[in-house]
């Protein structure tokens, strides 16, 4: 599918691709806002309960799901986005029922943790030999302002955090926020119904991801910065949703053809290293919670669930009889 030497960290929009793979929760800044600039989005709120109620009965399915069967039992694979729209939250009739059936619910990582939370945090931290040069720090707020955030909101995280969670916030305009994401809807309804939640990978594994080579940092730092100066971001991650919402699979198997993230040979390694290299590990996760007796709801970034290294096709060649679960949109 993809090939290439392993070179380079996330640079440029790569990053945005990344968190549309990486929960991006891990990001979502305090709720207090700079008195910046006139066209500020609408801070997220929490939906009422009546709202809850009327979205729950309005609720269509969205996303890409798979059923997976082994030794008479059955087990799922969820494709989420993990900046999503607060219409886009509660989960559908069809996502619903094998959440239901499932004993149990597998995210990439579970965010509501306590343990798992204070992992993330002392991992985002920025440590002393890590401020950027003085022309990126600048360039840094004034994206931090831009996006109606006070200068401090960010300061105690790594650059590298602080840019990815401008990234993350690139398309609130849209209607796009990591507030609604939907592993943290997961994560609660889990809670709700009584079911465990598992992670499926460690909070320093996906910070790794994130914080890539330190001897690289400044070089991702000026790519990225341009790219949401550009405003390349805020596009590619609007389309990238809605193809999530009205299931445009081959759009997204295909996200190299147009997402202006695969340029170079660095960054076709970077998505082999974010995509391909994981998934064995997540597919062996899931097939083993499979295994040993437990009917599992996973879900994952929709990006590892397409392609001949996509999940489906992981659990296939693992002996698991896999069928797309079709929505009605």
């Amino acid at each position: 599918m993809r090939a290439g030497p392993r070179i380079a960290p996330p640079r440029g929009c790569a990053l945005a691709l990344l968190l549309a793979i990486v929960p991006a929760l891990l990001f979502t800044p305090p709720a207090a806002r700079a008195a910046a600039p006139a066209d500020c989005p609408p801070a997220a709120q929490a939906p009422s309960v009546d709202q809850h109620a009327a979205a729950g009965r309005e609720a269509r399915d969205r996303g890409f799901l798979w059923r997976i069967e082994r030794a008479g039992r059955s087990s799922y694979l969820y494709g989420t986005i993990h900046v999503a729209q607060a219409e886009w939250m509660l989960p559908g009739p069809k996502v619903s029922a094998a959440i239901a059936a499932s004993d149990s619910v597998a995210l990439e990582i579970d965010l509501l943790d306590a343990d798992i939370a204070r992992r993330l945090a002392a991992g985002m931290r920025a440590l002393p030999d890590e401020r950027p040069p003085a022309a990126l720090e600048s360039r840094l707020q004034a994206l931090i302002v831009a996006e109606c955030l006070p200068l401090d909101a960010l300061s105690a995280i790594s650059p590298s955090m602080q840019l990815a969670t401008l990234t993350t916030l690139a398309a609130r305009r849209d209607g796009l926020d990591p507030a609604f994401a939907i592993d943290g809807v997961l994560a609660v309804l889990a809670r709700v119904l009584g079911k465990p939640v598992i992670s499926l990978e460690t909070p320093e594994m996906q910070i790794a991801l994130l914080r890539g080579d330190p001897r690289t940092a400044d070089e991702r730092l000026t790519s990225g910065l341009a790219d949401l100066e550009q405003g390349k971001v805020r596009p590619m991650l609007l389309r990238m949703a809605r193809a999530w919402d009205e299931g445009r699979a081959d759009e997204l198997e295909h996200y190299e053809a147009w997402c202006e993230c695969v340029d170079t040979e660095a960054d076709r390694a970077e998505l082999v290293r974010m995509l391909d290299d994981r998934n064995p590990a997540l597919a062996d996760r899931i097939a083993a919670l499979h295994d040993g007796g437990t009917r599992v709801f996973a879900a994952v970034g929709a990006l590892h669930l397409f392609g001949a290294h996509g999940l489906p096709s992981l659990l296939a060649r693992r002996g698991f009889t896999v069928e797309r679960v079709e929505f009605v949109r």
